[in-house]
């Protein structure tokens, strides 16, 4: 499944390519998830997650290439439930252009999700994401103005990691979703109830 999103940093394209090097600090930023270690370019994690009471945790590796030349970045991710059958693999590239108010940030991101979360089709998944991606966004500008895009480019993550992420509501995200899905049944639903009532009227009187 191939899914679309951008965002825009409020900084300009080269401090944003700073800051998008330093894994410690972005990492953070991303609803449910932390950093367990980082070595370089190679990385692990985990992630939480729940969609109503049903709460999954995802534990996994990644590796990161860049491309300074296209301001590109490319992440290979894999991981698996901690208790479940559940896998996901996704690559992602994000790619940095100028924009109107910063930095314009589009990510593509092929995914391979099995388990639960795989009940949801496309158009969940790409709301999902979208909602997901601008709360990325608003707390990767909450970054940048609590530090400046010089500090927070030029820090480095220090000290231990948080020792359990706190879960994001995908349930939560998805149930707009749901509910327009819903809406086309349970309106015709609707229409055969009346449609009945009104024809067992008729033949009463």
């Amino acid at each position: 499944m191939q899914l679309d999103h951008s965002f825009t940093v409020p900084a300009d394209p080269d401090e944003a390519w700073k800051l998008f090097h330093d894994l410690g600090r972005v990492a953070p930023c991303m609803p449910g998830a932390v950093l367990d270690t980082l070595d370089g370019d190679a990385f692990t994690g985990r992630v939480k997650v729940k969609i109503g009471a049903v709460q999954m945790s995802y534990s996994g590796e990644g590796t990161v290439t860049r491309d300074e030349a296209a301001r590109s970045m490319h992440l290979d991710l894999s991981g698996s439930e901690t208790r479940g059958a559940g896998t996901a693999s996704a690559t992602v590239t994000a790619t940095l252009t100028p924009g109107a108010d910063g930095t314009r940030v589009h990510v593509r991101t092929d995914l391979d999700i099995t388990g639960r979360p795989a009940q949801f089709g496309r158009g969940i998944m790409t709301e999902v994401g979208d909602r997901l991606v601008q709360q990325f966004a608003g707390r990767l500008e909450e970054l940048l103005r609590d530090t400046g895009p010089e500090l927070a480019a030029g820090q480095t993550a220090t000290g231990a990691f948080p020792a359990e992420p706190e879960a994001v509501d995908l349930g939560a995200a998805a149930l707009p979703v749901l509910l327009r899905k819903a809406a086309v049944p349970a309106a015709a639903v609707l229409a055969a109830v009346m449609l009945i009532r009104v024809l067992r009227g008729r033949s009463r009187g």
